[in-house]
């Protein structure tokens, strides 16, 4: 028996692709501690059912949005460092061995005037 060729992929409410989007499975799972730790937190200082359940989806999605915001931010800031760093190689290999070449001029102009 194999497994099929395509798995359907994980989606949580039928929209939100945990295991394609970058940073949505962590940022539910810590929305979900978030929300464990707020809602009963509150219950244990207030013992109130009703308010406690409304401070855990509260932090839910505090703490979600908090983390996909930071996520998705640190990963922005990756992307750009990889483009940058596959245009400087790219650049590097184009460059090299040519009179354009910045490192060949520094070791070229370094040179005594006599």
């Amino acid at each position: 028996m194999s497994a099929p060729p395509n798995p359907k992929p994980f989606k949580l409410l039928g929209i939100l692709d945990v295991e394609n989007i970058p940073c949505a499975r962590d940022s539910i799972l810590y929305g979900s501690l978030g929300s464990v730790v707020a809602g009963l937190g509150h219950f244990l200082l207030t013992s109130r059912i009703r308010r406690s359940c409304d401070v855990g989806v509260g932090g839910f999605i505090v703490v979600t949005l908090g983390c996909w915001f930071h996520c998705r931010y640190n990963y922005a800031k990756l992307r750009i460092q990889e483009r940058l760093a596959r245009e400087g190689i790219k650049n590097k290999i184009l460059y090299e061995s040519t009179h354009l070449d910045p490192a060949r001029k520094q070791t070229n102009g370094g040179g005594s005037s006599n």
